[in-house]
Formats: structure tokens, C-alpha cells, sequence
């Protein structure tokens, strides 16, 4: 493992057992402003994410000791690593393989061969959700038994912490903010996704699907409009 000296910008870990891939992904993310870690495999990616806690990880699937899906797996179940954002960079297009990655908590996916420049606009397109958000202290947002906390970037259901990924995190919030109201697919790649080329409306569903599934019988809030999009139910809310 390596890392830049670069004294600027968030962290990034890129993984790859392809050594001309990691320079040109290292190169162009420091270029950036980014401070960039390298592994090479998947434990040592695993060692270097709980070690230094990057903002986001550039995984590659195909890896020598475990493969980036078992990277990926391993980083959403483990607390200390769960909120990490990661950018699935692979070879492999079939669509399974894209919905297999987004399915266990990848907040995005490029395929191989990709723009240098495209990359890194997708890094920041992703750090900026996580980012998105804010405000006061009692920025509390409170959609039936769902509560938002839009300082801390939290969320839970009847008093219990619910962890999302900083996509589904975005996700929730916009339909939340935007309760009642339909949500077109198109509008929330625009909103969540920032209309990163490749990324279909799939991920949506995918994403959608995840969410449900740990908000619990919460998740029924999350209505789906036949051949147009979402919708998060009023319900008995409020905002403080």
C-alpha cells in the first residue's frame, strides 16, 4: 500500500491489481486535489479502509485474495467502515454484474475502459452527496416513523439507527423532503446520480429496492409510481 503526499482534499483508496491502472487513476484523482492510498488486493484493501477511513474507494472487482464484491460485502457490514463511499471500476458489463454491485451498497460503477477525467468528475459527483445536506442542530425532518437528522446525516425508524450509504442516504432525503409529491426516475438520477453518463434507470430501482428493505414496515412509505417513479407518503409529518 502507498500513499501521496498531496496535502489537500479527501482521501481516496483505489484498488486494482493492475499496477498501470492504479498510476492513472492515482495520478489523475492527486491532480485533483485528492489524497490517494493504492492497494492491490482485496485484504489489503480491507486493511487499508478500516486504517484510514478513505471518503470514497475505487474498487476494481476482479482481485487476487478476495474479489471486490467480497470487499464491498465486507465494508457495509463492519461499523467502522460502512459509511464509505465506493466506485465500482470493472471489466465486466453485463448488467447482473452492475446490479450485483449496486445490490450490496456500491454508490456507483464504471466500466473498463474508462475516461481518466470521467472518473474523477464521478469521485466528486459521489463526495458531494455525501456531503449534501446540513444545516442546524434541530434540523430534524420526521416523515411518519422515519426521521431524518440532516446535521448529523442520520437516519432512523421508531427511535432505531437505520445505517444507509451516503446514496441512500441522498436518496431518502430528497423523497422526504419532496413527500407526497411523485419523483420521476429521471429526475432522481439528475438530483442523487447528478446524470453520470452510464448510470441507468435500474440504479434507481436497485437503490429504491435496498432502502425499503432497511427501513423495515417504514419502507411501505415508499410508494412506486407504475412507469414513472417514486413516492414517499405524507403520512403524519413534520419538519423542525
Amino acid at each position: 500500500m502507498t500513499a501521496s503526499l498531496s496535502p489537500t482534499g479527501e482521501r481516496v483508496l483505489v484498488v486494482d491489481d493492475e499496477a498501470d491502472i492504479v498510476a492513472l487513476v492515482a495520478y489523475h484523482l492527486v491532480k485533483a486535489g485528492y489524497r490517494v492510498s493504492t492497494a492491490s488486493s482485496g485484504p489489503d484493501a480491507i486493511a487499508a479502509a478500516r486504517q484510514e477511513r478513505p471518503a470514497l474507494v475505487v474498487l476494481d472487482l476482479m482481485l487476487p485474495g478476495a474479489s471486490g464484491y467480497d470487499v464491498l460485502e465486507q465494508l457495509r457490514t463492519q461499523s467502522a467502515t460502512r459509511e464509505i463511499a465506493v466506485l465500482m471500476l470493472t471489466a465486466r458489463r453485463e448488467e447482473q454484474d452492475r446490479i450485483r454491485g449496486l445490490s450490496l451498497g456500491a454508490d456507483d460503477y464504471l466500466t473498463k475502459p474508462f475516461s481518466p477525467q470521467e472518473l474523477v468528475l464521478r469521485v466528486g459527483a459521489i463526495l458531494r452527496r455525501m456531503s449534501a445536506g446540513g444545516g442546524g442542530p434541530t434540523d430534524i425532518l420526521n416523515v411518519g416513523t422515519i426521521t431524518i437528522d440532516r446535521e448529523e446525516h442520520r437516519v432512523s425508524v421508531g427511535g432505531s439507527l437505520v445505517e444507509l450509504t451516503p446514496t441512500e442516504y441522498k436518496l431518502l432525503l430528497i423523497l422526504a423532503e419532496r413527500r407526497g409529491r411523485v419523483q420521476s426516475r429521471a429526475h432522481l438520477l439528475e438530483t442523487v446520480w447528478e446524470a453520470a453518463p452510464d448510470i441507468q434507470t435500474r440504479t434507481v430501482d436497485m437503490h429504491v429496492q435496498r432502502l425499503r428493505t432497511k427501513l423495515g414496515e417504514a419502507g411501505d412509505l415508499i410508494e412506486t409510481v407504475r412507469g414513472f417513479g417514486y413516492r414517499l407518503k405524507s403520512g403524519h409529518s413534520r419538519s423542525a
